[in-house]
């Protein structure tokens, strides 16, 4: 199947998940999950009107975007994969978006290294909902006092929460997750008078559990580009 009916195919699935809970699909953002995968390919997705792209690997990203930017200087790159603290620097200075925020020395590097002439960074804070051992996150009872700390960092702006939950069969089990991180967002936001307005969560196998749960970023790769080699982190 070609690119363009493949992103034509996820996008369906938004507006049909979007429409079976009373949502306008233009509240969830399609965000392409684009490691791996060459420049070529983004700008064939962004010339079908994709905008929004998420890489998990420093240095390819940043080829990646240094490549694109001429021809594509609206493109929103979000970083999407566990960050290390040593490559904070290139990630604050290129990237729109973070979303695995888990530990306040992560978000300090990102706000101390955040270009003066750039916005500020737009982050979630990722939260191990199933509490796996094998996932990066904070735990759920730990989140308020993160969220607390990131909001006051000068450079950042944070937004809202992010979740990988383990895989689950049947939409009512995939929901239950997602719900959980959905009260804890707004759970976090009355206590500290946030404004957070983005639940970063749903991927290829569940998207629509996620956007009825309230998803507004849904982090896609394999639907839209196919299944990718494997590559060491």
């Amino acid at each position: 199947m070609s690119l363009e009916n493949t992103l034509a195919a996820v996008r369906r699935r938004i507006a049909q998940a979007a429409a079976a809970c009373g949502r306008d699909p233009r509240s969830v953002t399609l965000l392409a999950v684009s490691k791996t995968f060459p420049a070529e390919d983004i700008a064939r997705a962004a010339a079908l009107g994709q905008i929004d792209f998420g890489e998990n690997y420093v240095q390819e990203a940043v080829d990646k975007i240094a490549a694109l930017r001429a021809d594509w200087p609206a493109l929103q790159w979000h970083f999407i994969g566990p960050l290390q603290s040593n490559k904070t620097r290139e990630v604050a200075a290129r990237f729109d978006w973070v979303h695995g925020i888990d530990r306040l020395k992560l978000a300090q590097r990102l706000s101390d290294q955040r270009p003066a002439d750039l916005p500020p960074l737009q982050v979630c804070i990722q939260v191990n909902v199933d509490e796996e051992t094998s996932k990066s996150g904070v735990p759920a009872q730990d989140a308020s006092a993160l969220a607390a700390a990131v909001a006051a960092l000068p450079r950042l702006r944070l937004r809202g929460l992010m979740c990988i939950p383990a895989p689950r069969r049947g939409l009512a089990a995939q929901r239950e997750p997602f719900a959980r991180l959905r009260r804890l967002r707004d759970a976090i936001a009355a206590e500290h008078g946030l404004r957070l307005d983005t639940l970063s969560m749903g991927m290829s196998a569940d998207l629509e559990a996620a956007i009825l749960e309230g998803a507004t970023i849904v982090r896609v790769g394999t639907a839209i580009f196919g299944a990718r080699s494997a590559r060491a982190a």
